[in-house]
């Protein structure tokens, strides 16, 4: 069972796929809270304290991409999207947008829980061991213990998703990390093979933390994986 203090936001037009939904995460202690229109959805996340969005890119009069880069442009909250199109662009567009994760139609209430579980995990994350102090990659500084991220003294702001992913690059500091290594220790098992994700979030998180031009904060071993240089 879940505390019901867990706010799932469904953002579903199918009635069926609703109930289907709305029933099976109910009865596991969620609260549900459904739109079918996609209308106000970043105001809608902000007032029901949404912890997870399950959202739909073919909304009548709304586009689910839009949606997801509106919704993760004003808040850190978990994005699942939930689509009938299984396309590896829609997959990578959608991550790039923000989504933290992506669930084909059809797929199994076992399935989606698992992916919620997941996320959820992330979000809620102990702090790890930071050593007393943050570590230090030039200007990167990263505080474990606070979950806090800056740049050249000016915080960052990271998904849970992305503190995940740079947590295990840090930790690592100087050695190799392969896709399949990344993908199980921030999204979980069975995710291994997924490796836009990993080149997606590694991208993502590039952009906030590197300067053009710059070293490299995430270096790419190509056909291996990533790694970080060894922190001051």
């Amino acid at each position: 069972m879940t505390d019901q203090s867990t706010v799932i936001l469904l953002v579903e037009d199918d009635p069926n796929i609703v109930d289907l939904v709305r029933a099976n995460l109910m009865a596991r202690g969620f609260t549900v809270v459904v739109s079918r229109t996609g209308a106000g959805i970043p105001a809608l996340v902000r007032d029901t304290g949404a912890d997870v969005v399950l959202l739909d890119l073919m909304l009548p009069g709304a586009d689910g991409f839009d949606l997801c880069r509106d919704v993760r442009a004003e808040s850190l909250v978990g994005i699942i999207v939930v689509s009938a199109r299984r396309g590896e662009q829609d997959k990578v567009r959608a991550l790039n947008l923000g989504a933290d994760d992506y669930l084909t139609k059809p797929f199994g209430i076992d399935e989606l829980l698992a992916r919620i579980t997941a996320l959820l995990r992330r979000s809620r994350a102990a702090p790890a061991a930071g050593a007393g102090r943050p570590l230090v990659f030039g200007a990167v500084s990263i505080d474990l213990d606070a979950q806090l991220v800056a740049k050249n003294g000016e915080r960052v702001h990271l998904t849970p998703t992305e503190f995940a992913l740079l947590r295990e690059l840090a930790l690592a500091s100087g050695g190799l990390l392969s896709h399949a290594t990344l993908l199980r220790k921030v999204w979980g098992p069975g995710y291994e093979t997924e490796t836009e994700y990993t080149r997606v979030y590694v991208r993502r998180l590039r952009a906030k933390l590197e300067d053009e031009g710059g070293p490299p904060l995430i270096v790419t071993e190509p056909r291996a994986g990533y790694r970080m240089p060894v922190g001051d």
